[in-house]
């Protein structure tokens, strides 16, 4: 969809739930990217935004309290945010789901030669291990009468500066990338997309 204020896109997800929560609609996914913003899942608090109101409205960076899993976390420009609208029921529930999710990114990465995995407990895609290890991607979503919404956030040109005045997904000090930053040159949105 190109890039979508971040409430248009909620008002979209929700729409197409309750499509498919009646039947009226299939499947859908939709990919698209925010304008700055932070998010706070149900787990989240204001805590974790450590700049105050005036420098985030400085900064142009809006903030939304949501309904899906999940702390803080950052959408912007240069990332691409996928949000699967899914009947869970039948492909095995949440749990297969996200580990469904993450393994599709992982392919995608793959596909750039970007070696990804998982971290046990730790929802999202990773790169490195131990003190080496970086977010790529996060994710959290919400389940509503089975079907999904929100979804996944892939780091490909993503200006990494405003994971810096958050404790990103509850982790303080996280250490998040984006694929042009291991690939150390620019990269295609249009053949991530695809790749995704």
């Amino acid at each position: 969809l190109g890039t979508v204020e971040y409430q248009r896109a909620r008002d979209i997800q929700r729409y197409l739930v309750e499509q498919r929560i009646e039947g009226a609609t299939s499947n859908a996914l939709i990919l698209l990217e925010h304008h700055h913003v932070y998010t706070l899942g149900r787990r989240g608090s204001m805590d974790d935004v450590l700049i105050s109101a005036d420098a985030l409205a400085k900064a142009g960076v809006a903030v939304h309290e949501v309904d899906r899993g999940g702390e803080v976390t950052y959408h912007g420009p240069g990332q691409l945010v996928g949000y699967p609208i899914l009947d869970l029921r039948t492909i095995g529930g949440p749990v297969r789901y996200v580990r469904g999710m993450e393994s599709a990114l992982i392919d995608a990465l793959a596909t750039f030669d970007i070696t990804a995995n998982i971290v046990k407990g730790l929802p999202g895609v990773w790169l490195g291990e131990g003190l080496e290890q970086r977010k790529i991607a996060a994710i959290g979503v919400r389940v509503s009468r089975g079907v999904s919404s929100h979804g996944f956030a892939l780091n490909v040109s993503t200006d990494l500066r405003y994971f810096q005045h958050i404790v990103a997904c509850g982790i303080p000090g996280l250490n998040v990338t984006s694929m042009e930053r291991e690939l150390g040159r620019k990269v295609d949105a249009t053949a991530v997309r695809r790749a995704v």
